[in-house]
């Protein structure tokens, strides 16, 4: 537990920079990927300001691809820790391992809101559960006490 803590410690202090349009648009970021300091360089007024936004989306981008790459890294050892404990199905035959009951995150757009990259994340496809039971929801039975008006 104590080597989780320390990964989790050194993970929150991650951070991560990036420059684009030629050194002029430099952003870094937090171990979450969230903007904590942006920097414009001289040069900054040669350009638009759509040249602007697309150089500060790219480089935030960068950055946070950045320091996913080095959690990912720092908590590796971790994992391959976990890898070699044994599973809940192990130690008592026939319990389900909790992994295979998680379901698989959608991959994250990157692409701005009105794009047409974003047009096929539909909410209502959401996260795909496996392993599920449908439970009829219009099924009416005996009323209990709490849902009974005659009281």
């Amino acid at each position: 537990m104590a080597n989780l803590a320390e990964a989790q410690r050194q993970r929150a202090e991650l951070t991560a920079t990036a420059s684009t349009a030629r050194g002029r648009v430099t952003v870094t970021v937090d171990a979450e990927g969230k903007v904590i300091e942006t920097v414009f360089a001289s040069g900054i007024e040669e350009m638009g300001h759509q040249e602007i936004a697309q150089a500060f989306t790219a480089a935030a981008q960068q950055a946070a691809a950045t320091v996913q790459r080095k959690a990912t890294e720092l908590m590796a050892p971790l994992q391959q820790e976990l890898a070699r404990l044994p599973s809940l199905s192990e130690i008592v035959p026939g319990l389900p391992d909790l992994a295979e009951l998680l379901p698989e995150p959608p991959e994250v757009s990157t692409a701005p809101p009105a794009a047409r990259a974003r047009a096929g994340t539909d909410d209502a496809q959401g996260m795909q559960f496996r392993n599920v039971e449908e439970y009829d929801h219009t099924r009416s039975g005996p009323k209990s006490a709490t849902t009974d008006t005659s009281w």
